[in-house]
């Protein structure tokens, strides 16, 4: 029998393990990847003795990593070390104080209990149900392609679906059962990763508060970057080839089918073709009009989850008063969100977070000096330009004087930012975006755009603005359900 071929464009989580789990399953894969490393927005730089983590920095939902290393016969262990952080992390409130948020669920059960009486019973049944959605959602719904709603017509299925509270917003849930305004920040924080306002995120979206709460923030030694070096090693034992430095310029087309790839060096054949790289390109550039999936009305139409304007900044010195994460919420919530939904601008009073690697890696910045990496959240779309990163940098540095008594600026060694025009630019993402669709009610599971084409019979889709949505492990997942589809079908 002859072995099928499928072509994966772009190395990033979702395509590593596409190809991981159709290599597997015996077939000829080949990835074409435009950057001249894998990893896709998790790649990693070097510059002064520093090394940066350039995008994912929170490792959350360890039994997804784990779940895809046995599949191939390892364990996580067998490519990096996992460190448990306690604190998981520390968060700024308006009032001035910081609290750090013990790894220890009964530590955090006397934290909130200090903060508000009865709201340890309460934590606990909020994440009981938290649990029962995570369980059932990552066990029944994101492994399914979403094609269509049938897909959750069975009387299971679709029972599980109404006790997901997929009606109602996660902020609803959250107020209904805590007062104290810091809970509720502290509790709404998560969601802040799918990209939406916590009242129009769905309160099925509480199982992020188990994934941080009870399975723990965790940091792989050697930088997250470690990630896509294993599914890497992976995928070449398993015969998978790269092609780097290679960016798809078209997918040529005869009748439902595509025929090859066509790169800045080649073209390509296979059977199969999967996508994951950013959908809106793989639409509007690879493909004609007439085999798009979507038109550019829709596409208009879709709320995005915010981009970044990130700072990698390599310090002479040591930073007191900061942990490996750290959440600054000591401005408006409401103002900033505003900013970004509502109406989109350069945000005057941001919350920002910043992450400190080198206070649990001792390899990513020379001896007495400190890695820094700050993430402040902005609007897609907008237009980007360098003096609004000088302004936005030095209000930063100027509330972090204030939090941690040291002006940040007086002890750079390596600083880079990196902003809109870059996300554009390496990943081809669309409006600038760095966290893909929003996860709003309307954009939920067979509401976002398709992992299949419509139109194509050998084209799938996969990656963060697909099936199951944005993050490290629903991309991985993501490429897992495309392969999936692919080896059910021969």
């Amino acid at each position: 029998m002859v072995q099928k071929r499928v072509i994966v464009i772009g190395a990033g989580f979702a395509g590593l393990s596409a190809a991981c789990y159709l290599a597997k399953d015996g077939f000829d894969v080949t990835v074409i990847e435009k950057n001249d490393t894998i990893g896709g927005r998790c790649r990693s730089f070097a510059a002064e003795g520093f090394t940066f983590d350039m995008g994912p920095s929170w490792y959350w939902m360890p039994d997804v990593f784990d779940r895809f290393y046995s599949h191939f016969g390892y364990k996580t262990s067998d490519f990096y070390q996992l460190k448990r952080l306690d604190p998981s992390y520390q968060v700024f409130f308006q009032d001035g104080e910081a609290m750090e948020i013990p790894a220890s669920y009964e530590e955090l059960r006397g934290f909130f209990e200090a903060l508000e009486p009865n709201s340890a019973k309460q934590l606990d049944r909020f994440l009981a149900d938290a649990k029962y959605k995570y369980d059932v959602g990552l066990g029944e719904f994101v492994q399914k392609p979403s094609l269509s709603i049938l897909e959750f017509m069975e009387w299971r299925v679709m029972k599980s679906f109404f006790k997901m509270n997929m009606f109602s917003s996660i902020s609803d849930e959250i107020s209904s059962k805590f007062k104290h305004p810091k809970l509720r920040e502290l509790l709404e924080f998560p969601v802040l990763f799918l990209g939406a306002k916590p009242e129009k995120t769905p309160a099925l979206y509480s199982l992020m508060n188990y994934a941080d709460i009870k399975l723990g923030t965790w940091y792989p030694m050697g930088g997250m970057a470690e990630i896509p070096k294993a599914m890497g090693r992976i995928a070449s034992e398993l015969g998978v080839k790269f092609r780097l430095g290679e960016e798809v310029q078209k997918l040529s087309i005869k009748g439902r089918k595509v025929t090859h790839v066509e790169t800045t060096q080649k073209a390509y054949e296979a059977d199969h073709y999967i996508s994951s790289a950013d959908y809106h390109h793989t639409e509007t550039v690879l493909l004609p009009r007439a085999k798009r999936n979507y038109t550019d009305r829709y596409w208009s139409s879709r709320v995005m989850a915010p981009s970044s304007l990130l700072f990698y900044l390599g310090l002479d010195r040591k930073v007191e008063g900061l942990l490996h994460h750290n959440l600054f919420f000591d401005t408006n919530f409401k103002k900033h969100a505003a900013q970004i939904y509502d109406n989109p601008q350069w945000p005057d009073e941001p919350l920002f977070y910043v992450c400190c690697p080198s206070k649990t890696d001792l390899t990513v910045a020379p001896e007495g000096h400190e890695n820094v990496f700050i993430l402040v959240p902005i609007a897609a779309g907008l237009e980007d330009n360098t003096k609004q990163h000088d302004t936005i940098y030095n209000l930063v540095c100027d509330r972090l004087l204030l939090k941690v008594g040291l002006d940040l600026r007086h002890h750079v060694k390596y600083k880079r930012s990196y902003c809109l025009t870059d996300f554009q630019l390496d990943y081809n993402s669309f409006k600038g975006n760095a966290y893909g669709l929003a996860n709003t009610l309307m954009q939920t599971a067979f509401l976002k755009p398709k992992l299949k084409s419509s139109k194509l019979d050998n084209l799938l889709n996969a990656g963060q603005l697909t099936t199951p949505g944005p993050g490290v492990p629903p991309s991985l997942i993501s490429g897992e359900v495309a392969a999936r589809y692919i080896s059910s079908r021969i």
